[in-house]
């Protein structure tokens, strides 16, 4: 929730890069000519209003409006009790800026209350809300979800894996893991669970379990590998059947041993929320396989799960991270602000 002059200043960078990317606006997505003559063109037009309800995180505040104002949206946003005096002083400053730029000065509105009767009439104006986008924990998404009559943009839950091959480079290994669960634990796409091929098992587990407890991470884990860091002299924790689905969002890791590949896949797509999931490898086919079947938002092959980020894929921002499959998935930008319409052109056509 704290707002330093260096994240402040990070908030105006970000804005500065969303500002000089290009517009998505009327951009043709396809263009063809039908037999009869007709020319079709798709293009990129603003979905219209879009409601952000969101909770502790202020530089969603500034994301939201400037996303949404490139991509010619009007944002509506809700903020948590936590951060409402801050997100106040974000506003104005929205709003002074907006006018001077000759907008209309409500293209982008701050809901001046946090009272729950504001929230659920709000979900409920379907006539002139036309998307809602929640961020923030499990139960403000389901509610969310649950009460709005307007379409709702969502994911659930940051339950992201890293599967360790046994052909991966221990190494590399290492240094994702420990990155993906420790570079900022309490983030979405912070890595959760950790799966190890048993034929690596014996020299992975321990690696991974010795260097992740270094940087002050508990170990959950399964008999397999509960009984190698055992062995290693490494403390560990027996985990319940809830920690191998469990979003953790802190300094905790739930460590299983797997028999193949396709028992690694079928784990992540069972117990996982489609988010952010990660192999590391050096099996060019197994990567290919896992990349194709493993059924998130983002799929990585020797890199950190934290990449799945819209600063990260060149968006300058993202107003969310979609689990859904429509109309976004993954990191939200410009263009997943962006809906579409046809324009069709003809020369007199009529329909026999």
């Amino acid at each position: 929730m704290t707002l330093t002059p260096e994240r402040l200043r990070e908030l105006a960078d970000s804005v500065r890069q969303v500002a000089a990317l290009p517009d998505p606006l009327g951009e043709v997505m396809e263009d063809s000519t039908r037999p009869n003559g007709l020319r079709l063109r798709k293009v990129r037009v603003p979905i219209g209003v879009v409601g952000v309800i969101f909770e502790a995180r202020p530089n969603v505040t500034v994301d939201c409006a400037v996303l949404c104002l490139k991509s010619g949206n009007a944002a509506i946003l809700r903020g948590g009790k936590e951060i409402f005096e801050t997100n106040r002083a974000l506003a104005a400053l929205i709003t002074e800026a907006i006018a001077s730029a000759g907008l209309p000065r409500d293209c982008v509105q701050l809901i001046p209350t946090t009272s729950r009767a504001a929230l659920d009439i709000l979900l409920k104006l379907d006539a002139h809300v036309h998307c809602i986008i929640p961020r923030g924990g499990e139960g403000l998404i389901r509610f969310v979800a649950e009460n709005s009559t307007i379409p709702v943009i969502k994911h659930f839950a940051g339950v992201c894996f890293v599967y360790v091959d046994k052909d991966a480079d221990p190494a590399m290994a290492e240094s994702i893991v420990v990155n993906a669960k420790t570079q900022r634990p309490g983030v979405c796409n912070a890595v959760e669970q950790l799966l190890v091929h048993a034929e690596a098992a014996g020299e992975l587990v321990p690696r991974l379990g010795s260097a992740l407890a270094a940087k002050g991470v508990r170990l959950r884990c399964d008999r397999a590998s509960a009984e190698i860091l055992r062995r290693a002299g490494i403390a560990c924790e027996p985990a319940s059947p809830a920690d191998f689905k469990t979003e953790f969002l802190d300094l905790v890791v739930a460590m299983r041993v797997v028999g193949s590949l396709g028992e690694a896949i079928a784990t992540i797509n069972r117990d996982g929320s489609a988010h952010s999931d990660a192999i590391v490898t050096s099996d060019g086919a197994a990567a290919h396989r896992f990349l194709a079947a493993v059924d998130s938002s983002a799929v990585f092959w020797n890199a950190s799960t934290r990449f799945n980020d819209g600063f990260e894929f060149g968006f300058g921002a993202e107003i969310g991270i979609s689990t859904d499959r429509l109309h976004a998935r993954g990191p939200m930008g410009l263009r997943e602000l962006c809906s579409y319409k046809w324009l069709v052109t003809g020369t007199g056509q009529v329909r026999a």
